[in-house]
């Protein structure tokens, strides 16, 4: 039979008695493991504070936030500029004169007199038809003329003369006159086959060839007079006592993005747009380079008033939500997410109308690793935000219009 040994002392076993069992040791043992891994913790934590500064570095935020959890952020004073009120808008550019070339008349072209993309004078023939059939008409049509012409003469002698009566006159003064028309009429098919510019302008690409034979009404080629150029465009309803014939504005178009072009407004349309309760204006800029070209997306900025102090932030930041735009100020080592109402945005900075106040200080880099009320700690000293000064306004792009 196997024996069984006792894992504690007895008299039976041969083995010294002991007061703990097995279970107690490892118990002892694991509660003394706990200990030590605790007394590891709170040494690395202390150590990694920095000396002599618990204090200060608890001051500095709420005491139920560690001073190691503030986020570093860039942050700038806010202060007030000078800037130029104005309404932004979007439009298209238009030709002063523009038309399409067609013949009134159907024929054969025969000679195209000008050349793609190049300037033609008011006057200048462009297109010419064969016109040897119109030219026979003619002819035709002055022979009778002349001989209708002879006729009236003898009649006017003889019936002066008393040898034929009055109404043979009338009726050879008649035959004159119904040559004379139709001499006319085969004059004036004869001019319709020579097309001459309507204006001065700049020719486009040509849709047809020498040999065509081409029906009255049928496209040719497009005519645009370059310089000046129109700008149409349309501001909400609100701004009807805003804008007046003659006002000044500046135009900034994406393929100048360093430019602005000054114009003037031509005419307001007195019909507001029914669908958007818009006003819809057309103003006029100079092109004497022919640098523009009709059809290019502009950029519009109206000057409505005389330049105001205003309160700018940079652009970056902003934190759209929506429709809505955010910022955090900081106050007391905390950011705070305010919601700001815009307005003109130029040269990278918008224009604040409300929300944040002069001298706020308010984060421009980081804002994605904070939250609302987050502890912060600001990377270098902030920097006064100056919006553009007014003579720097011939060279910005408005993106936004501001509220009235």
């Amino acid at each position: 039979m196997k024996k069984i040994f006792p894992l504690s002392g007895s008299p039976a076993s041969g083995f010294p008695s002991s007061p703990f069992s097995l279970w107690q040791i490892a118990g002892a043992i694991a509660l003394l493991f706990l200990v030590g891994l605790s007394a590891f913790w709170y040494g690395k934590n202390q150590s990694a504070a920095p000396a002599g500064s618990a204090g200060t570095a608890i001051a500095a935020v709420k005491p139920d936030v560690p001073a190691g959890n503030a986020t570093v952020v860039e942050a700038a004073t806010v202060k007030t500029s000078q800037l130029a009120q104005g309404i932004t808008a979007v439009g298209s550019l238009r030709s002063d004169e523009s038309v399409v070339i067609r013949p009134e008349v159907a024929g054969r072209i025969a000679e195209i007199l000008f050349q793609e993309g190049k300037p033609v004078r008011k006057g200048a023939p462009m297109v010419r038809f064969d016109a040897s059939v119109q030219q026979a008409e003619l002819q035709q049509a002055a022979a009778n003329l002349n001989l209708s012409k002879n006729k009236f003469d003898r009649a006017v002698d003889l019936q002066n003369k008393g040898f034929i009566s009055s109404q043979a006159k009338d009726e050879a003064d008649n035959n004159y006159k119904v040559a004379q028309a139709s001499y006319d009429l085969a004059l004036a098919k004869l001019s319709k086959l020579e097309i001459k510019a309507p204006f001065s302008g700049t020719v486009g690409l040509r849709l047809v060839s020498i040999g065509d034979y081409i029906r009255d009404g049928q496209d040719i080629a497009n005519l645009e007079s370059l310089d000046p150029l129109k700008v149409d465009f349309r501001v909400p309803e609100i701004f009807l006592k805003q804008v007046a014939s003659g006002q000044a504005l500046q135009v900034n178009l994406d393929a100048f993005p360093n430019q602005a072009f000054e114009g003037k407004v031509l005419a307001i349309n007195p019909l507001l747009d029914a669908n958007g309760r818009s006003i819809v204006i057309r103003a006029v800029i100079k092109n004497a380079d022919a640098r523009l070209r009709p059809g290019m997306f502009a950029r519009v900025r109206l000057l409505t008033s005389d330049v105001q102090d205003a309160i700018t932030i940079p652009e970056q930041a902003l934190m759209p939500q929506g429709e809505e735009f955010y910022v955090f100020r900081v106050s007391e080592g905390r950011a705070m997410r305010i919601k700001v109402e815009i307005g003109q945005r130029r040269e990278g900075v918008v224009e604040i109308l409300r929300g944040v106040g002069k001298d706020d200080v308010i984060v421009t880099a980081g804002q994605l690793k904070i939250r609302d009320g987050a502890a912060v700690k600001i990377a270098s000293a902030t920097a006064p935000l100056v919006a553009p000064s007014p003579s720097s306004t011939a060279t910005t792009t408005p993106l936004v219009s501001p509220k009235s």
